[in-house]
């Protein structure tokens, strides 16, 4: 028998990703679809697996759809990816980021454990919840310091997943998952906010480009790869925390440099800097340790900074030259 997965957040990049690789592995894939916006499924069509999935009415912020898909859903495994997850939208939105990142989880984990206790959960931790960083690496040791709505959220989702873990016997794993990206990035994060305006740039639609904290390093790594990691951590036999990233850190100045070089321009000439971009409390540097996501799972990244930023590039210039015709 196939095993089947629920997967809330499906219509987002992570949601995506991972929805294509479990429907590979052969199982049912069952997906929550929060009615929040218009056009939530245009990932699922990107990858040709719409009519593949099997879409359930439901917000993470109401208990009782929880408990009713959970019931409907029947599965194995569980992956919790909805969240308000863009940081700069956090702090204008801090408490709808608390009931959907932070509520949300908990409401699923209760519904996990009233309804299906034996199944396997994944909750979606961030590198955000280090925000200070308190050593050069983080691993699943670094002690936490978020300095966003969005990462204060984040870590009360991580520690009830634990709380949960240990106070019920669940089998409930997190990924502190730092920085990824892919041509299915929103365009409001800074990778594709990037990749976007280096194109329409070169075909002559826009001008400028304005950034805020070109000078923060992340460590950015490839979405299609960061789902392996979270299927693999729902194949062990005991339920844990682990560190994915990439272990190499590049600002957002090498970033846009790889990308505007991609299409043979000088991004000096068009990034300028617009202090509003700038956030309350910055976040400088993060840059993860996967040790123990390599030695625990076989787990490591596969996609360099340039080949992820080249293929961003080249999937947004031939969807802009495809709206352009």
């Amino acid at each position: 028998m196939s095993k089947s997965a629920l997967i809330t957040g499906i219509t987002g990049q992570d949601g995506a990703y991972l929805a294509r690789l479990l429907l590979d592995k052969g199982y049912t894939v069952h997906g929550v679809l929060a009615r929040r916006s218009t056009d939530t499924l245009w990932r699922l069509r990107y990858l040709g697996i719409k009519d593949d999935v099997r879409l359930l009415d439901g917000d993470v912020t109401d208990l009782s759809s929880m408990i009713r898909i959970v019931d409907r859903s029947k599965a194995d495994e569980i992956y919790n990816l909805a969240a308000q997850s863009f940081v700069g939208t956090s702090w204008s939105q801090p408490i709808l980021t608390g009931m959907v990142t932070g509520i949300g989880a908990a409401n699923l984990l209760e519904a996990l454990r009233i309804v299906s206790p034996e199944a396997r959960f994944y909750q979606a931790s961030t590198s955000e919840m280090f925000g200070k960083i308190q050593e050069p690496a983080q691993s699943e040791r670094t002690p936490f310091y978020p300095r966003s709505p969005y990462g204060v959220a984040k870590l009360y989702a991580h520690w009830m997943t634990i709380n949960y873990r240990e106070s019920f016997g669940l089998h409930a794993s997190s990924g502190i998952l730092f920085n990824h990206e892919s041509p299915l990035r929103g365009i409001e994060f800074v990778t594709r906010k990037v990749t976007d305006a280096a194109v329409r740039i070169k075909l002559g639609y826009q001008k400028k480009l304005k950034l805020g904290n070109i000078d923060a390093k992340r460590d950015w790594g490839y979405a299609g790869d960061f789902v392996q990691a979270m299927w693999l951590m729902l194949q062990q036999d005991v339920a844990d925390d682990y560190v994915i990233a990439t272990g190499k850190a590049a600002t957002v100045r090498d970033m846009c440099r790889i990308a505007f070089s991609c299409l043979d321009l000088d991004y000096t000439q068009y990034v300028e800097i617009d202090p509003e971009l700038f956030r309350p409390a910055e976040v400088e540097e993060l840059c993860g340790n996967p040790s123990k996501a390599f030695e625990r799972l076989g787990w490591s990244s596969t996609t360099s900074l340039d080949g992820l930023i080249a293929m961003m590039v080249d999937a947004d210039l031939r969807r802009i030259e495809r709206e352009s015709l």
